[in-house]
Protein backbone atom coordinates (compact mmCIF):
# COMPACT_ATOMS: atom_id res chain seq x y z
CA UNK A 1 0.00 0.00 0.00
CA UNK A 2 1.32 2.88 -0.92
CA UNK A 3 1.61 6.37 1.37
CA UNK A 4 -0.63 7.92 -0.32
CA UNK A 5 -3.10 5.34 -0.30
CA UNK A 6 -2.79 5.27 3.17
CA UNK A 7 -3.16 8.55 3.76
CA UNK A 8 -6.44 8.09 2.05
CA UNK A 9 -7.87 5.58 3.71
CA UNK A 10 -6.99 7.05 7.33
CA UNK A 11 -8.75 10.23 6.45
CA UNK A 12 -11.67 7.77 5.74
CA UNK A 13 -11.83 6.24 9.47
CA UNK A 14 -10.95 9.23 11.59
CA UNK A 15 -13.29 11.61 9.33
CA UNK A 16 -17.14 11.05 10.65
CA UNK A 17 -19.58 10.13 7.67
CA UNK A 18 -21.65 13.26 6.93
CA UNK A 19 -24.84 11.92 8.21
CA UNK A 20 -27.38 13.61 5.56
CA UNK A 21 -30.81 13.98 5.01
CA UNK A 22 -33.64 11.74 7.20
CA UNK A 23 -35.60 10.16 4.98
CA UNK A 24 -38.52 11.61 6.68
CA UNK A 25 -37.58 14.81 5.25
CA UNK A 26 -37.80 13.65 1.91
CA UNK A 27 -40.46 13.44 -0.63
CA UNK A 28 -40.61 11.81 -3.97
CA UNK A 29 -43.41 13.98 -6.13
CA UNK A 30 -45.71 11.84 -7.13
CA UNK A 31 -49.48 13.40 -6.88
CA UNK A 32 -51.00 16.97 -6.92
CA UNK A 33 -50.96 17.22 -3.28
CA UNK A 34 -46.88 16.82 -2.96
CA UNK A 35 -46.88 18.93 -5.54
CA UNK A 36 -48.21 21.68 -4.33
CA UNK A 37 -46.72 21.82 -1.12
CA UNK A 38 -43.18 21.32 -3.08
CA UNK A 39 -44.43 24.28 -5.22
CA UNK A 40 -44.83 26.32 -2.26
CA UNK A 41 -41.71 25.19 -0.34
CA UNK A 42 -39.34 25.62 -2.69
CA UNK A 43 -40.21 29.14 -4.93
CA UNK A 44 -39.62 30.77 -1.04
CA UNK A 45 -36.34 29.85 -1.56
CA UNK A 46 -33.51 32.21 -2.20
CA UNK A 47 -30.78 28.58 -3.02
CA UNK A 48 -31.87 25.15 -3.85
CA UNK A 49 -29.61 22.47 -4.02
CA UNK A 50 -29.68 20.75 -7.41
CA UNK A 51 -28.78 17.66 -9.00
CA UNK A 52 -30.39 15.19 -11.08
CA UNK A 53 -29.69 11.54 -11.94
CA UNK A 54 -30.24 9.35 -14.73
CA UNK A 55 -30.07 5.53 -15.63
CA UNK A 56 -26.55 5.01 -16.90
CA UNK A 57 -26.02 3.90 -20.45
CA UNK A 58 -23.48 0.86 -20.86
CA UNK A 59 -23.76 0.61 -24.53
CA UNK A 60 -21.37 2.82 -26.97
CA UNK A 61 -22.97 5.20 -29.14
CA UNK A 62 -26.57 4.76 -26.92
CA UNK A 63 -27.71 7.63 -25.90
CA UNK A 64 -28.78 9.20 -22.86
CA UNK A 65 -32.94 9.82 -22.61
CA UNK A 66 -32.47 11.02 -18.80
CA UNK A 67 -32.38 12.71 -16.97
CA UNK A 68 -34.89 10.69 -14.61
CA UNK A 69 -34.92 12.02 -11.71
CA UNK A 70 -34.44 15.71 -10.53
CA UNK A 71 -33.57 16.49 -7.10
CA UNK A 72 -34.09 20.21 -5.27
CA UNK A 73 -32.98 20.69 -1.53
CA UNK A 74 -33.75 23.04 0.73
CA UNK A 75 -31.84 23.28 3.95
CA UNK A 76 -34.61 20.59 5.78
CA UNK A 77 -36.38 18.87 3.01
CA UNK A 78 -35.44 17.46 -0.31
CA UNK A 79 -37.78 17.20 -3.38
CA UNK A 80 -36.97 13.73 -5.86
CA UNK A 81 -38.86 14.52 -9.41
CA UNK A 82 -39.35 11.24 -11.21
CA UNK A 83 -39.13 11.89 -15.17
CA UNK A 84 -39.57 8.55 -16.46
CA UNK A 85 -42.52 8.82 -18.46
CA UNK A 86 -44.77 10.90 -19.50
CA UNK A 87 -47.41 11.13 -16.81
CA UNK A 88 -45.23 11.55 -14.37
CA UNK A 89 -43.46 14.71 -16.67
CA UNK A 90 -46.80 16.10 -17.06
CA UNK A 91 -47.53 16.16 -13.53
CA UNK A 92 -43.96 17.62 -12.40
CA UNK A 93 -43.17 20.04 -15.83
CA UNK A 94 -44.57 23.32 -14.14
CA UNK A 95 -43.18 23.38 -11.41
CA UNK A 96 -40.06 22.78 -12.39
CA UNK A 97 -39.83 25.07 -14.97
CA UNK A 98 -41.14 27.62 -12.61
CA UNK A 99 -38.54 27.08 -10.18
CA UNK A 100 -35.48 25.95 -12.38
CA UNK A 101 -36.02 29.07 -14.51
CA UNK A 102 -37.08 31.32 -12.01
CA UNK A 103 -34.01 34.60 -11.91
CA UNK A 104 -34.62 35.08 -7.96
CA UNK A 105 -33.93 31.43 -6.85
CA UNK A 106 -30.42 30.45 -6.99
CA UNK A 107 -29.63 26.79 -7.90
CA UNK A 108 -26.26 25.77 -6.61
CA UNK A 109 -25.08 21.94 -7.20
CA UNK A 110 -21.45 20.23 -8.79
CA UNK A 111 -20.84 18.98 -12.58
CA UNK A 112 -24.10 20.30 -13.88
CA UNK A 113 -23.02 21.06 -16.90
CA UNK A 114 -24.26 17.71 -18.67
CA UNK A 115 -27.43 17.85 -16.23
CA UNK A 116 -28.29 21.35 -17.74
CA UNK A 117 -27.75 20.01 -21.61
CA UNK A 118 -30.15 16.70 -20.45
CA UNK A 119 -32.92 19.34 -19.42
CA UNK A 120 -33.43 21.17 -21.85
CA UNK A 121 -33.18 18.84 -24.06
CA UNK A 122 -35.57 16.64 -22.38
CA UNK A 123 -37.98 19.04 -20.57
CA UNK A 124 -37.41 22.43 -22.72
CA UNK A 125 -36.08 24.10 -19.25
CA UNK A 126 -33.47 26.41 -19.71
CA UNK A 127 -32.33 26.92 -15.84
CA UNK A 128 -31.19 30.31 -14.46
CA UNK A 129 -28.98 31.68 -12.00
CA UNK A 130 -27.03 28.25 -11.44
CA UNK A 131 -24.18 28.24 -9.91
CA UNK A 132 -21.43 25.36 -10.37
CA UNK A 133 -19.81 24.66 -7.50
CA UNK A 134 -17.26 22.49 -8.79
CA UNK A 135 -15.95 25.16 -11.04
CA UNK A 136 -16.79 27.94 -7.87
CA UNK A 137 -14.83 26.38 -5.22
CA UNK A 138 -12.33 24.99 -7.09
CA UNK A 139 -8.25 26.09 -7.24
CA UNK A 140 -7.61 25.22 -10.60
CA UNK A 141 -8.80 24.44 -13.82
CA UNK A 142 -7.64 21.35 -14.27
CA UNK A 143 -8.33 19.72 -10.77
CA UNK A 144 -12.32 20.55 -10.49
CA UNK A 145 -13.75 20.14 -6.97
CA UNK A 146 -16.42 17.62 -6.67
CA UNK A 147 -19.22 17.04 -3.58
CA UNK A 148 -16.56 14.50 -1.69
CA UNK A 149 -13.74 16.66 -1.28
CA UNK A 150 -16.12 20.16 -0.51
CA UNK A 151 -17.66 18.21 2.33
CA UNK A 152 -14.65 17.11 4.06
CA UNK A 153 -13.48 20.90 3.38
CA UNK A 154 -16.43 22.49 4.74
CA UNK A 155 -17.33 20.00 7.41
CA UNK A 156 -15.06 17.71 8.25
CA UNK A 157 -16.76 14.93 7.33
CA UNK A 158 -16.72 11.93 4.87
CA UNK A 159 -19.70 11.97 2.16
CA UNK A 160 -20.73 8.52 0.97
CA UNK A 161 -20.38 7.88 -2.79
CA UNK A 162 -21.03 4.51 -3.78
CA UNK A 163 -20.53 3.66 -7.00
CA UNK A 164 -22.89 0.98 -6.77
CA UNK A 165 -25.50 3.32 -6.16
CA UNK A 166 -24.29 6.10 -8.74
CA UNK A 167 -24.52 3.36 -11.52
CA UNK A 168 -28.05 1.89 -10.49
CA UNK A 169 -31.24 2.38 -12.59
CA UNK A 170 -32.89 5.89 -11.92
CA UNK A 171 -35.43 4.78 -14.37
CA UNK A 172 -36.80 2.38 -12.01
CA UNK A 173 -40.84 2.82 -11.00
CA UNK A 174 -39.85 2.45 -7.14
CA UNK A 175 -36.46 4.02 -5.89
CA UNK A 176 -34.85 2.27 -3.06
CA UNK A 177 -34.02 3.75 -0.16
CA UNK A 178 -30.36 4.11 -0.59
CA UNK A 179 -31.27 5.75 -4.21
CA UNK A 180 -32.95 8.37 -2.20
CA UNK A 181 -30.68 8.71 0.37
CA UNK A 182 -27.92 9.10 -2.45
CA UNK A 183 -30.04 11.56 -4.19
CA UNK A 184 -30.95 13.91 -1.54
CA UNK A 185 -27.99 13.93 0.26
CA UNK A 186 -26.19 15.28 -3.80
CA UNK A 187 -28.42 17.92 -3.52
CA UNK A 188 -28.64 19.22 -0.23
CA UNK A 189 -25.17 18.47 0.80
CA UNK A 190 -24.30 21.03 -1.95
CA UNK A 191 -26.55 23.74 -0.63
CA UNK A 192 -25.10 23.41 2.76
CA UNK A 193 -21.62 23.52 1.47
CA UNK A 194 -22.91 26.48 -0.71
CA UNK A 195 -23.94 28.31 2.33
CA UNK A 196 -20.40 27.40 4.27
CA UNK A 197 -18.74 28.63 1.80
CA UNK A 198 -20.67 32.11 1.37
CA UNK A 199 -20.35 32.59 5.14
CA UNK A 200 -16.11 31.79 4.77
CA UNK A 201 -16.57 34.23 1.37
CA UNK A 202 -14.70 31.54 -0.38
CA UNK A 203 -17.19 31.40 -3.17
Amino acid sequence: MTEEVTKEVTKEVILPAYPGIALAQICVVSNEEQLAAARQDLMQAKVLGYDTESKPVFTVGQRSDGPHLIQLATETRAYLFPIVNAAQIALCQSVLKDVLESTQIRKVGFGLSDDNQMLRNKLAINITNVLDLSRSLSDSRKKQMGAKRAVEKYFGQVLQKSKRVSTSNWATEHLHERQLKYAADDAQSALLVYLAATAQSTV
